[in-house]
C-alpha cells in the first residue's frame, strides 16, 4: 500500500553514451586484491523487544555467506570482534551478541514538561511542536560542556525528515470507488486530509534538541525539560544568508526581501561544525510543492524546478490546498528557498535558524565539517539523486579554536566545489565561481547567487561526475581520507542514462558503493585529490562486487549504503536504506568494516532494524560507548488502519525511533 514517493523523483534521464566495460575490466585494471587469512565461527545475535532491558537469543541468521552466517575477526586484523549476525527479518530490533538495543526518543515522546502525552489516534499540531518529530534521520552529539569530551552528557540533535501520514492519521487513505483489481492507472486508495492533519505533518518535519545524560546507575535517559531542548519546525522561522541572500529569485509575495523563510523542510543527513553547531541538510523539497504544470515552461524558473523534480500537478500530501505558498502558480519562487544547508545553534534556544547559501542549492545529504591544514573549515555535501553531484565547500575566513563567536558566520563566505573523478583514479574539485569556466550570462548566470541558487546546472556547465545517488559524505578523523557513499542507481547505463565509468563502474547499479577519497597533501582545502572504490555493495557470492579486496566469503552481504559514521579507531560504520529491495524479505541494518591494516574490507553486520524502516543516522557519543541509531519510517507500507508493525510499543501505530546500543559489559561499541 506504499502508494507515496517520499524519496522525491530520482527518474530524471540524461543522454549520455555509455561506455559498455564490463565490471571484470574496470576491476582489473583498477585494483590488486588483497590476500588475507580468515576463519570462521559461530555466534548468536540477540533480539530486544519494545522497551525490554534485557535480550534473548533468536535462531540463526539468515542471508549470510554460504560459507559460514558469522565470522570472527582474523588474529590481530581489527578492533572489531563482534559477531555477524547476518541479514535479518522481522519486526524487532536485532543486535550483535554481548550488546543491548534498546527504544530511546520516538516519535511523540515529550520534550518539555509541560509536553502532552501521545496520543497515537489523535496526533495535533499543539501536541507535536513541544513532542518529538515524526520520521527521524540524522543524529548529531554534541558534548556537554562544549570543547570538553565528555562521554556522559551531551545533547542529541536530530532530524525529522518527513512524515507518513496513512500512518499516522485514522482515515488518511479512503479506498477509491472507481478502483479495479489489476487496474494500473487508478489508485487504490485515494488521500483524505485536512488543515489540521496538514498543521500536524508541519510541526513533525524538522528537528528535535534535546540534553541526554547518563544517570548514576549508568543508564541513559532524557533530561525533561532541559534548558536546551527545543523543536525546529517547518513553522519555524528562519533567515537566507550568505550570497544569495536577497537576490530576485529568492523573493516572495510574504517575504519582498528574500531573506525570511518560514521552516525548513526535508531535513535528511547533516553534521556538527568544530564550533558546536549543526548543520542539517533539506533534501527531498520538491515533493511539497505543487503546479509546475501551470507556469511557462520555458521560463527560468519553471527550468529550474524541472531540473529539481517538481510535480506538474498536485501534490501526493496536499499542503497547497490550504497554503498558498506549496502552490506555484501562487508563488513560483517558494521552492527557490528550499534545498539549502540550515545552520543551527543548539547551545542557543533564542537562535534564528540560517539557511547558508554558499554551501549551494541542491538535495543536501552529509554537510560534514573538517578543519583543514591551514586552519579553513572544508564541508562535504552529496547530492542525493540519480546522476547528480558530490560537493565540497571551504571557508574564506579560517576557524578560530578560541572565539566561538568568530565561527558563527563562518559558511557564509567560501568557495564552493564540485568533484569530477578521472578515470585514471585522479580527481578535480572544480570551483563553482561567476564569471568563471562559462557559469555567465552565456549560461544564464547573472551572479554568484544565481550559481548558488540554480547549483546543479553549474554543476552541468563545468562537467561535474555524474553519480550514483551521492548521500552521506564524511572524512575519517583518524586517517583522514573522506568517504563517499553512494546508494544506488538502477538507471546507469540504461536507455538514453549515462553509461558506466570508473567511479560508477556498474550498470543497472542496484546495490550501490562507497569511495574512498585521499586529498592532495592530506589537505582537505584542495583542489585535487586521488580515489579508489572501497566497496562494490551486493550479495559477496556474486561477481561484481568487492570489499576493499578482502575475501568476499568471509564478509556480509550489504545493499543501499545511506548513512556512515566513524568510531574512536577510525573504523566506519554503515547505515542502509533499500537493502529489501535486494535481498527481498531482510531489513535494513548496520554495518561496521576496518577501512586500514590487514582487515580492510572485513565487512560484518551489527544491527538489523524491523519491517518497513531503514537505519540511518548512527552516531557515537566520544568514547564510543553509547551508539544512537534512527529507526525511520517502520511500518511503512501499511495504513493507520492496516499495521504491519506495531514497533516499538507492542500496540498502536508504529513510532519511528532513535535507538540505543550498548555494551553489556559497559565498554566500546565493536570491541
Amino acid at each position: 500500500m506504499a502508494y507515496i514517493d517520499y524519496e522525491g523523483d530520482k527518474d530524471r534521464v540524461y543522454s549520455q553514451e555509455g561506455r559498455g566495460e564490463t565490471l571484470t575490466d574496470v576491476m582489473n585494471r583498477r585494483f590488486s586484491r588483497r590476500a588475507a587469512v580468515a576463519t570462521g565461527a559461530g555466534a548468536a545475535a540477540t533480539i530486544v523487544v519494545g522497551n525490554a532491558a534485557a535480550s534473548t537469543p533468536v535462531a540463526s541468521p539468515v542471508g549470510s555467506p554460504a560459507a559460514s552466517p558469522v565470522a570472527s575477526p582474523v588474529a590481530g586484523g581489527d578492533s572489531l570482534a563482534f559477531g555477524n549476525i547476518g541479514l535479518q527479518s522481522g519486526e524487532e530490533t536485532v543486535v550483535a551478541e554481548g550488546y543491548t538495543v534498546v527504544p530511546f526518543l520516538r516519535w511523540g515522546d515529550p520534550l518539555f514538561a509541560d509536553s502532552p502525552a501521545f496520543d497515537y489516534a489523535n496526533p495535533t499540531a499543539e501536541a507535536q511542536a513541544k513532542q518529538v518529530g515524526y520520521n527521524c534521520d540524522y543524529i548529531g552529539f554534541i558534548p556537554l560542556p562544549l570543547g570538553s569530551k565528555a562521554a556522559d552528557h551531551g545533547l542529541l540533535v536530530v532530524n525529522h525528515e518527513y512524515t507518513n501520514p496513512e500512518l499516522m492519521f485514522p482515515g488518511y487513505l479512503q479506498p477509491n470507488p472507481e478502483y479495479t483489481e489489476g487496474s494500473e492507472d487508478i489508485p487504490e486508495f485515494l488521500v483524505n486530509t485536512t488543515k489540521a492533519v496538514v498543521d500536524t505533518e508541519l510541526e513533525a518535519h524538522g528537528l528535535s534538541i534535546v540534553e541526554v545524560q547518563r544517570n548514576a546507575s549508568g543508564a541513559w535517559e532524557v533530561v525533561l525539560d532541559g534548558k536546551y531542548n527545543r523543536r525546529i519546525t517547518a513553522t519555524t522561522p528562519t533567515v537566507l544568508t550568505g550570497p544569495a541572500a536577497g537576490n530576485e529569485q529568492l523573493k516572495t509575495k510574504e517575504d519582498p526581501t528574500g531573506t525570511k523563510v518560514i521552516g525548513t523542510l526535508n531535513n535528511c543527513a547533516g553534521g556538527t561544525t568544530p564550533w558546536g553547531t549543526v548543520v542539517s541538510g533539506e533534501e527531498n523539497f520538491n515533493q511539497y510543492f505543487a503546479n509546475l504544470g501551470k507556469l511557462d515552461a520555458e521560463s527560468p524558473v519553471a527550468i529550474n524546478h524541472a531540473r529539481y523534480g517538481l510535480p506538474e500537478g498536485e501534490t501526493e500530501r496536499q499542503w497547497e490546498t490550504f497554503y498558498d505558498r506549496f502552490d506555484l502558480a501562487k508563488e513560483p519562487n517558494e521552492p527557490l528557498r528550499f534545498g539549502w544547508g540550515i545552520e543551527i545553534d543548539p547551545l542557543d534556544p533564542t537562535s534564528t535558524p540560517k539557511k547558508r547559501t554558499a554551501l549551494g542549492r541542491f538535495k543536501h545529504e552529509g554537510i560534514t565539517s573538517f578543519v583543514t591544514t591551514g586552519g579553513k573549515v572544508a564541508v562535504y555535501s552529496g547530492d542525493d539523486e540519480r546522476f547528480d553531484y558530490a560537493y565540497k565547500f571551504v571557508t574564506a575566513k579560517s576557524f578560530d579554536p578560541e572565539v566561538r563567536e568568530n565561527n558563527l558566520d563562518l559558511l557564509d563566505e567560501g568557495t564552493l566545489y564540485v568533484a569530477r573523478f578521472n578515470d585514471d583514479g585522479t580527481g578535480d574539485w572544480l570551483p563553482l565561481v561567476y564569471g568563471e569556466n562559462g557559469l555567465d550570462e552565456s549560461n544564464g548566470f547573472t551572479s554568484q547567487g544565481d550559481v548558488l541558487t540554480f547549483t546543479r546546472h553549474a554543476g552541468d556547465v563545468l562537467g561535474a561526475t555524474k553519480m550514483d545517488r551521492p548521500e552521506d559524505f564524511e572524512t575519517n578523523p583518524v586517517n583522514g581520507k573522506v568517504y563517499l557513499v553512494l546508494t544506488n542507481n538502477n538507471r546507469r547505463g540504461t536507455e538514453d542514462n549515462p553509461g558506466t565509468d570508473e567511479a560508477n563502474p556498474r550498470a543497472e547499479n542496484t546495490t550501490g558503493h562507497i569511495i574512498e577519497i585521499t586529498e592532495t597533501d592530506g589537505d582537505h582545502a584542495s583542489t585535487t585529490f586521488t580515489w579508489d572504490i572501497f566497496i562494490l555493495a551486493g550479495d559477496p557470492a556474486d561477481e561484481d562486487t568487492y570489499f576493499a579486496g578482502f575475501p568476499k566469503d568471509k564478509v556480509s552481504p550489504i545493499a543501499s549504503p545511506d548513512n556512515i559514521t566513524f568510531d574512536t579507531n577510525g573504523n566506519l560504520w554503515i547505515s542502509t536504506d533499500g537493502l529489501p529491495n535486494s535481498f527481498e524479505g531482510m531489513n535494513d541494518g548496520i554495518f561496521a568494516v576496518p577501512v586500514d591494516g590487514e582487515n580492510r574490507g572485513y565487512l560484518r553486520q551489527f544491527l538489523s532494524s524491523v519491517v518497513g524502516a531503514e537505519c540511518s543516522g548512527p552516531v557515537f557519543n566520544t568514547d564510543s560507548t553509547a551508539l544512537w541509531v534512527s529507526i525511520q519510517h517502520p511500518g511503512e507500507g501499511g495504513s493507520f488502519e492496516d499495521q504491519v508493525t506495531h514497533w516499538p510499543d507492542g500496540e498502536g501505530s508504529p513510532r519511528p525511533t532513535v535507538v540505543l546500543v550498548t555494551k553489556n559489559d559497559g565498554g566500546v561499541i565493536g570491541s
